[in-house]
Order: structure tokens, then sequence, then C-alpha cells
């Protein structure tokens, strides 16, 4: 299809007219037996309803319904027993009046997307994100924030390019248009209508652990994105993986901020002669953290890269990992958003890293000096340990565990220009930091 078939294609699916005709976008059977004839009929979203991966009896199920509009899927999960919120970027009459028909405690609010973080909704057992995201400027922003506030299942559908004929281009590239004012039916708030593929993409990097197609059809496809994995096997034929270690993929440390974009490196060791990286299932406090990269380090030992799950609590994380067929390994940690608090530092004793003599260090290409130090923060890392020699600030190179008396031994590197002389030693960790009692003598 060319641009102009392309641009009239794209303004033909205005429904307004009949919208407005119809005077309500959802149909609904009411008490009394009287129904409303809205723009979607009553058969058309029950069948829409039907794909959805979502428990018969929702009872003790907390369900977000973002731009519920009229309200029939707030409704529809009210009436199986879910604790409801609804938001929307109006208040809409037709709402409010079936919210009292209805007699529903639905929570309904007057909200944005980008506004959800900070409104103190908490999490959802299912979120309902349904024709919201082709009207938002920045989309993945957005199912970002869906995912953050996802316990176990997001439903989303938007409108697609390709709906129809997506099959046969699925190897292609995923592709979005951008729509600049109304070249999307008519209206100046459709901003982008992506692929079937590109749809699933989006999701799949928004955070979500795995994505199914629901439905494609027309203009219109539906996807279930669910915060965690699959279930274990029944049986597995092989062992776990051995994970070995998790840090910052930008740091190398172990804290992580929860707002902003972050990645986990992983290493690990395996049995198998070769993995794959969609057979990857990590998962942090719970969530499932999708893959991104995989690589051979050499003949059992393997490197990789997982997004930050979205939406996690502040504090220490479990982190552990299996492939599709094995079970879960042993578990490390690591700490979100953990505030950096010492006790009073103390430093037990400190020497050159090579040579082990005492209060000095020799300059070589590579001089490394290491300090025991009592008092540190349980979420101390390379990069959060200040060191400094004089006015130069040294490199922390390793930060051990604390031994039995609760020292650890932290190596920093000597800058091979440092000149020769005597240095008093500073250590410092968030608002705590201790001067060495003696000079440190640098050699050559």
């Amino acid at each position: 299809m060319d641009a102009q078939s392309t641009r009239q294609a794209r303004r033909q699916q205005d429904f307004l007219d009949k919208l407005t005709e119809k005077g309500w976008y959802h149909s609904f059977e009411l008490p009394d037996g009287a129904r409303i004839d809205g723009y979607i009929s009553l058969e058309a979203l029950r069948e829409r309803y039907s794909r959805f991966p979502i428990p018969e009896n929702l009872c003790g199920k907390r369900v977000l319904d973002i731009g519920a509009w009229d309200g029939w899927f707030s409704f529809e999960v009210e009436r199986r027993g879910a604790a409801v919120t609804a938001i929307d970027c109006v208040e809409l009459p037709s709402f409010q009046r079936l919210h009292r028909e209805l007699g529903s405690k639905a929570d309904y609010r007057t909200l944005e997307v980008y506004e959800l973080p900070s409104a103190g909704l908490g999490r959802f057992d299912f979120v309902f994100f349904l024709g919201v995201l082709y009207h938002l400027k920045h989309p993945l922003l957005g199912l970002e924030i869906v995912c953050g506030l996802t316990d176990e299942v997001a439903l989303v559908d938007s409108f697609v390019t390709d709906g129809d004929t997506w099959q046969e281009r699925r190897d292609e590239l995923p592709t979005m248009e951008f729509y600049e004012t109304d070249e999307l039916a008519g209206r100046l708030d459709n901003w982008y209508g992506p692929s079937v593929t590109c749809l699933v993409a989006l999701c799949r990097a928004a955070g979500f652990a795995r994505v199914e197609l629901l439905h494609a059809r027309g203009h219109q496809a539906s996807v279930a994105c669910f915060r965690r994995w699959e279930p274990v096997p029944a049986e597995t034929r092989q062992p776990a993986p051995d994970l070995i270690s998790v840090v910052n993929h930008a740091d190398f440390g172990i804290n992580f901020t929860a707002k902003r974009d972050q990645y986990l490196t992983c290493w690990f060791t395996t049995e198998r002669e070769s993995v794959l990286r969609e057979e990857l299932r990590l998962e942090v406090d719970g969530f499932g953290a999708p893959a991104m990269y995989l690589r051979r380090e050499d003949e059992a030992r393997w490197a990789a890269n997982f997004r930050l799950p979205p939406g996690l609590e502040p504090g220490w994380k479990p982190v552990r990992l299996r492939l599709a067929d094995t079970p879960y390994g042993d578990s490390l940690r690591i700490a979100v958003d953990i505030p950096l608090e010492a006790g009073r530092l103390r430093v037990r004793e400190v020497c050159d890293g090579f040579t082990w003599a005492r209060d000095e260090v020799r300059v070589r290409d590579r001089g490394m000096l290491s300090a025991w130090v009592a008092g540190l923060g349980e979420n101390c890392d390379r990069n959060n340990i200040l060191v400094t020699l004089g006015e130069t600030r040294l490199g922390v190179d390793y930060v051990s565990e604390p031994d039995a008396a609760g020292f650890r031994q932290i190596n920093a590197v000597i800058p091979s220009d440092l000149a020769p002389g005597d240095y008093p030693l500073r250590i410092a960790f968030g608002q705590a930091s201790i001067q060495h009692f003696a000079a440190v003598r640098v050699r050559r």
C-alpha cells in the first residue's frame, strides 16, 4: 500500500459519528433487564473478555482498569468478586451513572497514565490497559508504568496497522507509524500505530517476563503480559544452573534504583553444552526478568544481562535463575533503593595489597592498597565507598564480605602517577567517615 492509500485508510478509522449516534461506547445489561446499546455490542465485549487469562472467581483480587470509559470491564470484574480501581483522564457521566445503578463500590479516579506511579494506588493482580496505548505520546513509558503496577497479568490491546496480514511479515523488524496531528481517525490524541510484532515487542521491552498474543484481526490486537515465568516443569531432567554473581551492569555494584532504567549482569555455570537466551528464566523478588544478552565465557561459564523488573519496592531482593527445563538454583541478592547507613567506622589495618607491608604502598603499573574496615553498611559496594589518599580519590576494586569480627577487606587502586610521600588516608560511606590514625607512605 502506498503512502497516500495508507493515509486514507487511517483516516477512515473514524467512528465518532457512530459513537455520537449511540451515545455510549460500551453496551450494558442492567439489573432490571434493560439494555444499553453502545458502539461495542455486549456480545463483542463478552467475547473479548473471554480471551483474557483471568480466573472466573476474582474474590480477593485487585484489578486496575486504565481508561475505563463507560466501565463495562470494571463492573464485570467487580461482579466476579474483584476489588476494582477504575481510572480515566476525564470523569465520564456514563461511568458515574452505571456506578450508581449497579451499586458499585469501584474506586473511580481521574488520572493521567503518567500520574499513576505517584498516586499511591499500590499494585494489582490484574491490570486492564485497553485501547489506551496508541493515545500516549510515550507508549513504552506508559507500558513500563503498567508493568510496575501489575503483580500477575496485564491485558493490553491497541490499534495496530496489520492485524490481518502480520503473519505474512512476522520476520520483519517491528514497525510503528507516528501520527503528528490527526492522521489516525481524525483525532489529535492518536499518536502511534504499532504493527502486531511491535506491540508484542513493546510489552516485552517494558519489563514483562513473557507476552502472549491473544487476538489480532483488522486493526485491533490484544496481548496478555505476564509478570512471572511459567511454572517449573513437573519433571526436570537437567540440574539447576549455578548463579555465581549478580551486579549492576553499569557499575558492577549490588545497588539498584527502581526508578532508573537499570540492568543486571549475571554470571552462571551450567552442565548444558549450549544455552539459548530465550531459555533463561531469571527471577527478582518473584518477578520474571527477560534476558537481553547472553555470552559464553568459557566451557561452563556464561554471562547474561537482564532488565531490572519495574515496580520493585525498596529492600533486599532475592535473585535466582533457572533454564526453561530446570529447577531454580540457589539465590543471591541485590539492594534496591536502600539508603547508605553506616555504624561507627573502624580501621583495623592498612597495607600494600601485594607485599602486605603495613601503612605503606608501592606505586607500580597497578599499585594496590588494602584496608580492613568495620561499620560499613550492609549494602556497601565498590561504588559507594570513598577512599582517598590526601586529595586523590582511589578507585575501589574489591569489597569482601565481613569477617567474624565485622571487618571487610577493601582493595583500592593507586594511580601510577601518585608522587612518593606520606598521605592521610580517609574512608567514607554515606554520612560516616574515618581517617586512618597513621599516614600511609607511598614509595616507588
